[in-house]
């Protein structure tokens, strides 16, 4: 089963998508942080903080910012959180490398519940590099949005299901 949350900033979309991956899981599943932590952002990392402890010992917890079929095996349950930051820190790829790499998750026989978040629904940035990313995020969201079994918008912590 391969499931798509995807919402604005702080939606709720990352609780619901947890709670999801925990109902799937027969034992327990991974948690995939994507977050590279490079820019020594400390806003950020109390951020990520809110999330360890959201999720405490009910994931095993694999940090990957790049490679995640390298991560993601066959038989197991998989939380992608989330799917933005890893394009953010793959930027300088081509888009077929990037859309290569989510297809091919999407051909691993796992559970995936992969969150994205929504960045192409404000005004055409103004600057290239975010042009380039709001457009990936667009396309990669499309390529996921194809690959999955269902497609889960989340909005104010509720859901909608699109697919």
């Amino acid at each position: 089963m391969k499931i798509l949350y995807f919402g604005g900033q702080k939606s709720g979309k990352s609780s619901l998508a947890e709670g999801r991956a925990l109902a799937l899981a027969a034992a327990k599943p991974y948690y995939v942080a994507t977050y590279d932590n490079r820019y020594g952002d400390a806003e950020m990392e109390r951020r990520l903080d809110k999330h360890r402890q959201t999720r405490q010992n009910d994931f095993i917890t694999v940090e990957e910012s790049r490679d995640l079929c390298g991560v993601v095996r066959e038989g197991e349950t998989y939380l992608i959180d989330c799917v933005s930051m890893w394009l953010f820190n793959r930027l300088e790829e081509s888009e077929e490398a990037l859309i290569k790499e989510v297809e091919a998750l999407g051909a691993i026989d796992a559970n995936i519940v992969f969150v994205l978040n929504d960045v192409g629904s404000g005004i055409i940035p103004a600057d290239p590099l975010s042009r380039r990313y709001v457009d990936l995020s667009g396309i990669i969201g499309q390529t996921l949005a194809r690959i999955c079994d269902e497609v889960i918008e989340v909005k104010l912590g509720l859901e909608v299901r699109l697919k």
